[in-house]
């Protein structure tokens, strides 16, 4: 069902077959309903700063570094980088805000997403953007028997946050495999940006306000209106990519 966008990726990059092996993960917007939490927390604590983001642009903005959100920003704003000392500041006023909404639910379908992977034989990895170190107890925690340390890329792993291609350049090596040997399920347009810059097959799913369009324009290969709506076509997709 998917072999157009199969035969376009392979020969937009050269490759001569795909053989899949490893399914890379984003995980807020995808495995977790968090982001709302964090379009909130972005456009609420911005304020007391003399800075202003609308929840959409946090979206945006969706998986770049956070020194890198409040420097777009403080640009916009005051005409400059910030300091140091005021990214460490307005990030712990961001953290704040988001650590007193309510913890975000399970992504609908994310579980038996997780699930259908692994029991394929295939190797999920996590690749984000967060530095919380309560992170791997969390997601043992939903989804258990899943994921592992040593498969995971998070901000502690990178020098260069989406969309440059580091993470996800990573996640492959952590994989132990090539490009065409995996598969990036995106919500973001920056995350996209870096899959595909990493010469990864990206799928996208749209469980946010963005239109459509904004993450077929960042460059993914296939769009699904959910990571439910993924899930029950999974079977097709791992028939057409393995």
């Amino acid at each position: 069902m998917f072999e157009t966008e199969k035969e376009q990726y392979l020969r937009t990059h050269g490759f001569g077959h795909t053989r899949l092996k490893a399914v890379l993960f984003d995980m807020d917007g995808v495995l977790f309903d968090s982001m709302p939490n964090h379009a909130y927390a972005w456009s609420h604590a911005m304020t007391q700063f003399g800075l202003h983001m609308t929840a959409e642009e946090a979206y945006m903005h969706e998986g770049r570094t956070g020194a890198g959100t409040i420097n777009i920003l403080a640009q916009r704003h005051w005409g400059r980088n910030a300091t140091e000392e005021e990214i460490q500041e307005i990030y712990r006023s961001k953290s704040d805000v988001f650590n007193a909404r309510p913890e975000a639910e399970e992504m609908p379908g994310a579980a038996s997403l997780l699930n259908k992977v692994k029991d394929s034989g295939r190797l999920p990895v996590l690749v984000t953007g967060s530095g919380q170190h309560s992170l791997l107890d969390r997601l043992n925690r939903h989804f258990p028997h899943i994921f592992t340390g040593e498969r995971m890329v998070t901000s502690f792993d990178v020098q260069y946050g989406k969309p440059n291609p580091e993470p996800y350049l990573i996640g492959l090596q952590k994989a132990g495999v090539q490009p065409w040997e995996a598969l990036v399920v995106e919500n973001a347009p920056l995350g996209i940006q870096a899959a595909t810059a990493a010469n990864i097959f990206t799928i996208a799913v749209n469980t946010g306000p963005l239109p459509d369009r904004v993450l077929t324009d960042a460059g993914a290969n296939l769009l699904f209106p959910s990571v439910q709506s993924l899930c029950d076509q999974w079977e097709m997709v791992l028939e057409t990519f393995a």
